[in-house]
């Protein structure tokens, strides 16, 4: 599954709750979309894949 769905239901499910604002969400994304433009880009890839191989593992 893609982090970039499993982070988008997490943003949905926040603004559901009403524990996050449009605005927290946009900042969230603009952050986001910038960190891929700088030299931690590889660094955050690096660490979002382990993070997936290792929730890929899990058996529920």
């Amino acid at each position: 599954m893609s982090a970039v769905l499993l982070l988008g239901l997490l943003i949905w499910f926040l603004l559901r709750i009403r524990y996050l604002r449009w605005i927290d969400a946009l900042l969230c994304g603009a952050f986001g979309f910038l960190l891929s433009k700088t030299v931690a880009a590889p660094f955050a890839q690096a660490f979002l894949d382990g993070v997936n191989g290792f929730l890929g593992q899990l058996r529920f």
